[in-house]
C-alpha cells in the first residue's frame, strides 16, 4: 500500500483540544508515508465553530472540510440530526475532485461513520480501515483494527485512555503504533504576524502566559480557585519576576480582570509589581499561535489553549481540580497540577522549564 490522498473521518466534539489530539496521528500517517495528503472530513454537531479555521491552517493537512449533521446549534434541546442525504451531497460537495485512495475512520462506536467509509470507499476506489468495535462492523472494512477494549488490553492501557491514544486504534489496522508521537502545531502566518505587532518592542525579560479560561458551559468546574491561583503566581513570581500575558475569549474578560486586579494588589503588599497585559477577546485562534509561540511558559487549565501550548512545544503547565488522566499530556516539557500548594506549583514550573 502507498496511498496518495488519505482522508481522515472524525465527528464528536469540536473542541480545540479535541481535535486537536488527532495530529498525533496525523503525524504518526505522515511519518509512514511522507508523500501522502490527509484530508480531514469532520462531521460536526457545532456550526461555525472557531476550531475550524485553526485546523484548516494545520500544516499536516492538504485540506479539511467539517460538515454540520445537526439542525441547530449546540445543546439546543430540539437540535435533530439532518437527513442522511442531505449530509452526503455535501460532503460529495467537498470532495469532489479529490482521488482518495485510502480512508481511515477513527470512530469507534456506532454505524454513521461505518457506512459513509463504506460509500466513498466504493465511490472513490480506496481501501477503507475501521475498528471492529463489534464483529459485524468489521465487513464493511479492507483493514479492521481489533475493538477499543482489545486495543487497550493489547497495550496494557485503561479504557479511559489518554485522549491522544485514541486515535491510534484504527491505526493498529496499518500496523502503525503511536510511538514517541505526540500532538503539535505550529505558530501560523497570522500568529507571526501578531507577534510582529505586539511583541516586537519588548525586552528580555522571561514571560508568562496564564489562561484562567474555563469559561464555557459546563467548564467552571475546571477553573482555577481565584484566591489558590493568585498565592501560586505570587509564589512564582517571587522566584522568578515575569512579564505576563492573559490570554482568553471575550466572555473571558471578567474573570482575567478580577485575576489582574487582585494579582497586583497581591504583589503590591509585598512590594512587588508585575507587567500584565489582557489579551481575552483581542486574538483568534490562529493569532493566539503567536502569542503562545513566544511564551517562556504557559499555564493554563484545562482548556484549549492548554493543548495548543504543548502541541506547539512551549513548557507548560496545567491546572487540574481533579485527578483527569486521559486530559494529560506525558512528555518532556509538560507538568500537571492537581490543586497545587504554592511551593508544589514552582516546583512544578522549575521541572518544566528545565527539561524543555
Amino acid at each position: 500500500m502507498n496511498p496518495h490522498n488519505i482522508l481522515l473521518i472524525k465527528s464528536h466534539s469540536m473542541g480545540i483540544g479535541d481535535v486537536l489530539r488527532s495530529s498525533a496521528a496525523w503525524q504518526a500517517l505522515k511519518l509512514r508515508w511522507p508523500n501522502a495528503k490527509l484530508h480531514l472530513l469532520f462531521l460536526s454537531r457545532h456550526p461555525g465553530y472557531p476550531t475550524e479555521q485553526l485546523i484548516r491552517e494545520h500544516h499536516l493537512l492538504e485540506s479539511a472540510h467539517f460538515i454540520t449533521v445537526t439542525t441547530d446549534v449546540p445543546g439546543f434541546v430540539a437540535s435533530q440530526r439532518l437527513p442522511r442525504s442531505v449530509v452526503y451531497a455535501a460532503i460529495d460537495e467537498v470532495l469532489k475532485g479529490i482521488p482518495i485512495d485510502l480512508i481511515v475512520d477513527f470512530e469507534p462506536g456506532g454505524m454513521r461513520t461505518t457506512l459513509l467509509t463504506w460509500r466513498l470507499a466504493h465511490e472513490k476506489k480506496a481501501e477503507s480501515v475501521g475498528i471492529a468495535q463489534f464483529p459485524l462492523r468489521r465487513c464493511f472494512y479492507d483493514h479492521a483494527a481489533p475493538s477499543v477494549r482489545a486495543y487497550c488490553k493489547r497495550k496494557n492501557l485503561p479504557l479511559l485512555m489518554d485522549y491522544t491514544e485514541k486515535d491510534f486504534v484504527a491505526l493498529v489496522a496499518l500496523g502503525i503504533d503511536r510511538k514517541d508521537n505526540n500532538i503539535n502545531l505550529r505558530v501560523s502566518q497570522a500568529g507571526l504576524a501578531w507577534q510582529k505587532e505586539h511583541l516586537s518592542s519588548q525586552d528580555d525579560l522571561f514571560t508568562v502566559t496564564l489562561n484562567i479560561g474555563c469559561g464555557t458551559n459546563g467548564a467552571l468546574p475546571k477553573r482555577p480557585p481565584m484566591a489558590a491561583l493568585i498565592d501560586c503566581m505570587v509564589a512564582l513570581y517571587r522566584a522568578r519576576p515575569f512579564r505576563l500575558n492573559l490570554s482568553g475569549a471575550d466572555f473571558e474578560a471578567t474573570v482575567n480582570a478580577d485575576f489582574r486586579r487582585d494579582f497586583s494588589m497581591a504583589l503590591g503588599e509585598q512590594g512587588m509589581c508585575c507587567e500584565v497585559k489582557d489579551w481575552a477577546g483581542r486574538c483568534s485562534l490562529s493569532q493566539l499561535t503567536g502569542l503562545l509561540g513566544a511564551s517562556g511558559l504557559v499555564i493554563s487549565s484545562d482548556s484549549g489553549p492548554y493543548h495548543m501550548a504543548v502541541a506547539l512545544g512551549v513548557p507548560t503547565v496545567c491546572w487540574f481540580n481533579f485527578d483527569t488522566p486521559p486530559s494529560y499530556h506525558r512528555q518532556k516539557g509538560v507538568a500537571v497540577a492537581i490543586n497545587p500548594s504554592p511551593d508544589d506549583f514552582v516546583d512544578a514550573v522549575r521541572r518544566v522549564l528545565e527539561l524543555a
